[in-house]
């Protein structure tokens, strides 16, 4: 076990849970084992614990900078941590031979990306970006671009970016402004500014591939007029791109991956005659956004990963510090004199400690399993892709959002576990809140990502997605019934929830009013996030109870937080419900003018 990550957990989740080494009969998978597996998750955690965390209070203190020479500072730890990562071929981890890659399951690859977010979530996103691009261009790229791009960033000579928000566009990439104009030589020419690229500007590697969504003259209104570009820093021939970088952005958290304003084309390109970044075009003009959301998707499971992999460092550090610090004495204690006691003895302490592992492991589960849904769907059953397609576009809003709400708690109850100590610079816990706290904004806040669910997801194909999580969700309560006791309690108070699921979701679609149906998205998402969360938990607890050794205090741990979570946490879905199905008209009819 690691400082900022339970390796025990990680094990049980893969193994006792997701059996992933039952991956290897698959042709992809054939030339791994357990061993290799365990293998890359040792090294994973090695790497973590001497080449990351040494730094990553360092690179708080130490934001980026821009020189006197223009070029961006980096504190030179994080060069060196990420060198060593490309070298150890893990940001290939996933991908074809033929491409340098170890072809790794993806749920073994997430596990492993985890020891690096933990240990330090801001040079752990340089790789996490640049696998993200990378895994976009070999879908969509020619053999050339995937050839010129991706090899080097795979061999991490090269990093990448995603460039999608712009100063007055946000989120609402509609209304990007940059536009791309064919080239005589079959390139284009980008202008534009991009606002928060991570990754956007540094000295790490030789060059920096950005993928650039923009507007091709001629594409039509909104994101249909949308293409993608790969606009480089520099030109396949050594000569520096027309991409500038126009300031840094300075974060609260996460301060060691450089976020950057962009602007592309703001000189004249070689003789002057034509104006604009040399871009080249992934797959046809105006599908760009289609394409982009390969890399969107992906990054939203990452930053559930990363919110998750930050939850879990904060709980680590706050039940390390409650097993030592000795304070106060039992409510029923005799002796005024007697000694203080760990301040985990505390009911109150242990409420929030239970409070953050079931927040942290239920997240990590629930994420590992929409990364063994990905495996399942690239390699698993040909019949069965669709279905499993639907259920993960289902759960990816809830994966990305509800780790990046509830570890961001689990974040704030660790600091409250130190008292005033928490809140110091001199314990990791305070940064570990600041570098959280980013991701309920990153890849979308979670009223994008409340619409996306209950206004495309959960009612596309007819409710198609929606069934199929209701039915796999079911096979686990009848599971858990089967079990008696506990279990089977848990698993009716499930199936309670799971019913006021699919009733609310009818209720607030019937009037056939698309504004007041989604007037309370965001409370939707979370409480189907609760809904799914308890399915995780219950999950576990049937893993823990077929472990050869049950009664061992790591399954107990994991029964206490289950028993946790059914009593304090998913009781409050019903309120949740309550307030959907009465189709409150609060938010839309507040007149502005009054707030």
């Amino acid at each position: 076990m690691t400082e900022h990550l339970d390796r025990r957990d990680i094990d049980f989740l893969l193994h006792e849970w997701l059996d992933v080494t039952s991956l290897i009969s698959r042709p992809r998978f054939a030339e791994h084992s357990r061993e290799t597996f365990d293998a890359v998750l040792d090294l994973s955690e090695d790497m973590a614990a001497k080449l990351f965390a040494p730094h990553n209070k360092l690179s708080d203190q130490a934001e980026p900078y821009v020189g006197d020479d223009g070029k961006v500072v980096l504190l030179p730890e994080i060069g060196r941590a990420l060198s060593a990562y490309g070298e150890a071929g893990l940001m290939a981890g996933t991908f074809d031979e033929d491409l340098g890659g170890m072809q790794l399951p993806n749920t073994v690859s997430r596990a492993a990306m985890t020891f690096f977010q933990a240990a330090n979530a801001p040079t752990s996103s340089y790789a996490f970006l640049t696998a993200g691009n990378a895994n976009l261009l070999t879908t969509y790229g020619t053999p050339e671009q995937i050839d010129t791009w991706v090899r080097p960033m795979l061999e991490g000579r090269y990093f990448g970016t995603m460039c999608l928000s712009e100063p007055q566009a946000g989120s609402s990439l509609a209304d990007i402004t940059t536009k791309a104009v064919p080239a005589d030589d079959g390139t284009y020419r980008v202008t534009g500014t991009k606002m928060w690229i991570s990754g956007g500007d540094h000295e790490i590697t030789e060059n920096i591939v950005h993928l650039v969504l923009a507007k091709v003259p001629g594409g039509g209104a909104g994101v249909k007029g949308i293409s993608l570009f790969i606009v480089p820093k520099f030109l396949p021939d050594g000569t520096r791109n027309d991409v500038a970088l126009v300031g840094l952005n300075h974060k609260m958290g996460n301060r060691g991956t450089t976020n950057t304003l962009l602007n592309f084309g703001d000189g004249t390109y070689r003789d002057g005659s034509t104006v604009g970044a040399v871009g080249y075009l992934v797959g046809e003009e105006h599908h760009g956004l289609k394409y982009m959301f390969n890399m969107m998707n992906e990054a939203r499971i990452g930053v559930g990963f990363l919110a998750t992999a930050l939850g879990h460092a904060g709980y680590r550090a706050s039940l390390a510090y409650a097993k030592v610090r000795a304070q106060g004495r039992p409510v029923d204690a005799k002796d005024p004199e007697s000694a203080p006691i760990p301040i985990i003895e505390h009911p109150d302490v242990a409420r929030m400690l239970l409070a953050q592992k079931s927040y942290v492991e239920g997240s990590l589960a629930l994420l590992l399993y929409c990364a063994s849904l990905l495996d399942e769907e690239q390699t698993g059953d040909p019949d069965r892709r669709a279905r499993i397609h639907l259920l993960l576009e289902v759960l990816t809003p809830i994966a990305k959002s509800w780790p990046s709400q509830w570890c961001l708690e689990a974040n704030s109850l660790a600091i409250q576990v130190h008292g005033g100590y928490g809140y110091t610079k001199e314990f990791d816990v305070e940064q570990y809140y600041r570098d959280n706290r980013l991701n309920p904004i990153h890849e979308g806040a979670h009223g994008i990502h409340g619409l996306d669910l209950l206004g495309r997801k959960v009612i596309m194909n007819d409710g198609e997605g929606l069934a199929i999580l209701v039915e796999t969700i079911g096979r686990t309560i009848s599971k858990g019934r089967e079990a008696g006791d506990e279990v089977a309690g848990h698993a009716e108070a499930l199936a309670d929830a799971v019913g006021r699921l699919g009733q609310s979701t009818a209720a607030v679609w019937a009037p056939g009013d698309p504004k007041l149906a989604l007037a309370n998205a965001t409370a939707y998402l979370e409480a189907a996030g609760h809904v799914v969360v308890a399915w995780m938990w219950l999950e576990q607890v049937l893993a823990a109870d077929a472990a050869a050794s049950p009664a061992d205090a790591f399954y107990q741990g994991k029964r206490a937080a289950a028993r946790y979570f059914f009593a304090y946490e998913l009781p409050k879905t019903a309120v949740q419900f309550d307030l959907l199905e009465s189709l409150d008209r609060t938010t839309i009819d507040t007149d502005p003018s009054w707030l």
